[in-house]
């Protein structure tokens, strides 16, 4: 009944005859189970492992430059319904009212960190500080860092890619190679962070609930968003979930966020990425690009 609702958005109207419950019971079930699967939030979603993931560890392309790296972080806006009280708050660039949740994924795909709640006009480094601010909030672990994108400033365990840079896979196409370091940064930079965008892809893609329009009260929506994501780790957890796409064949959609957005480098840690693609561009010749 619960995954009818969550993987394929059946309203309980259509949930009636299958199960020959009423509407009432049906969503007692619900709340219930949401209740039962948010309780396993703390075992299902954990903080990121301090080793070296073997994704970078191997791979020339990426150590050493990356072996520091737990992940990434990014954002999605999940369509809402919201009282029009309020609804000019969860109007953010994306069509309709939507909440803006934001998560960070390991090389594994499955999410260590998701906070929900936030109103879809809510910029993504604000979600950020608030989760940093929060008791029960994203810890990173101590010398280690996220991959962010462009919307982020570079600050101690946030790196995100150069402005004014190509930095997209598909703006690096056959025959389209780096010209210097910090466009060669920004690649590898960007085949590594794709891991967030293909972890959001097949969120949505396997639990309809949260690419659908929302019938449910905002509240149960929030609890939807989290229990999906438990879901989503307990099927990476125990099999393989056949919505991921492919990595090979991965195209994402560029980020149609506003970037323009003044943003504050930490001096120390911008130093640190212009080593990093330094050190990439002097050893270009023994990796591939």
């Amino acid at each position: 009944m619960f995954l009818l609702v969550v993987g394929h958005n059946q309203r309980y109207r259509t949930l009636q005859p299958i199960f020959r419950r009423s509407t009432e019971v049906i969503s007692r079930y619900l709340k219930a189970m949401l209740y039962a699967i948010g309780e396993l939030r703390d075992e299902m979603i954990r903080p990121p492992s301090n080793h070296c993931h073997h994704k970078i560890q191997e791979s020339p392309r990426f150590n050493p430059y990356f072996k520091d790296c737990v992940g990434a972080i990014d954002g999605t806006h999940v369509l809402a319904r919201v009282p029009k009280s309020i609804s000019a708050a969860f109007r953010g660039r994306k069509v309709g009212t939507t909440q803006n949740v934001m998560a960070t994924v390991d090389f594994d795909l499955k999410f260590t960190y998701v906070l929900a709640d936030w109103e879809g006009s809510a910029h993504d480094a604000l979600i950020l500080a608030n989760s940093l601010e929060r008791e029960d909030g994203l810890k990173v672990p101590t010398g280690k860092f996220f991959l962010v994108d462009a919307g982020y400033a570079v600050r101690p365990g946030f790196l995100p890619p150069y402005h004014g840079m190509r930095y997209h896979l598909k703006e690096n196409g056959r025959g389209n190679h780096p010209q210097n370091a910090k466009e060669l940064f920004n690649l590898r930079h960007s085949s590594l962070r794709t891991m967030v965008e293909r972890a959001f892809a097949a969120y949505k893609n396997h639990w309809k609930f949260v690419y659908n329009k929302p019938f449910h009260g905002y509240k149960t929506q929030v609890k939807v968003v989290l229990a999906c994501a438990i879901l989503h780790n307990w099927v990476l957890q125990y099999g393989e979930d056949e919505y991921f796409p492919p990595e090979e064949t991965w195209d994402p959609e560029p980020n149609d966020e506003d970037h323009n957005d003044i943003v504050h480098d930490n001096i120390s840690w911008a130093h640190k990425r212009d080593k990093f693609a330094n050190q990439m561009w002097a050893n270009r010749g023994l990796a591939n690009i």
